[in-house]
């Protein structure tokens, strides 16, 4: 698959969201190859964006939000799974798109086994369907926080505390953009969540893949 240029990414999450529809990320380590065509995207805008992980500036934790777009941001949130994010903007910025859902459209035998992993009975339905579900079919880890898309060296744009990242990332557009429609952020309270101010949630309409509208819990979750 072929990636673009890091200049593609480095522009507003909210120009680069929509451009993300349609398109493949696709991640392989040793166990394998997975790869989801994104049907549903969040834009996050930094310090203007009362509902991101940056608004309130750079930590341990979203540092690499503040790089250069076009690296993998992944994050461990309510102690219970991982989330997918494709950082966006110039470096400093501290923009990104999180990844809501897609529909696998390589690997999904393995993709299936690491759903199945931590459950009583295989999942039935989108195997990718919610930010949890897409880092966990894809098998990502913190480990991959940092990771840069298209990278010809896996282990290149790993944080130096990680060892190293033991997977390749790539994620290839689609060729025309489809059609979208937009709406409030799931699960995201506080000012973040005003619907009107933040419409930042953008997903392909009639995709079984997309998850279900839900809102603010007194958690708050962004990208």
């Amino acid at each position: 698959m072929a990636t673009p240029e890091a200049t593609w990414f480095e522009r507003d999450p909210l120009e680069l969201a929509p451009l993300l529809l349609g398109g493949v990320l696709r991640r392989a380590d040793a166990a394998g190859a997975v790869a989801v065509r994104v049907t549903e995207v969040e834009a996050y805008r930094g310090s203007d964006d009362p509902g991101a992980h940056t608004f309130r500036g750079r930590t341990a934790r979203n540092a690499t939000m503040f790089g250069p777009g076009g690296r993998v941001y992944c994050y461990f949130t309510y102690g219970m799974h991982h989330a997918v994010n494709i950082v966006a903007g110039p470096e400093g910025s501290g923009w990104g798109v999180l990844v809501r859902a897609g529909a696998v459209v390589e690997g999904h035998a393995l993709a299936l086994e690491r759903r199945s992993a931590r459950r009583a009975s295989a999942p039935t339905g989108e195997l990718a369907r919610g930010p949890g579900n897409v880092a966990q079919a894809l098998g990502a880890t913190l480990v991959d926080d940092g990771a840069v898309l298209g990278a010809a060296d896996a282990l290149a744009g790993a944080p130096a505390a990680s060892g190293g990242v033991a997977a390749a990332w790539s994620f290839e557009p689609a060729e025309a953009p489809p059609a979208f429609r937009t709406g409030p952020r799931v699960g995201v309270s506080g000012p973040g969540g005003d619907a009107s101010a933040y419409p930042w949630r953008y997903w392909i309409p009639g995709e079984a893949s997309v998850s279900a509208y839900r809102a603010a819990t007194r958690r708050s979750r962004g990208a």
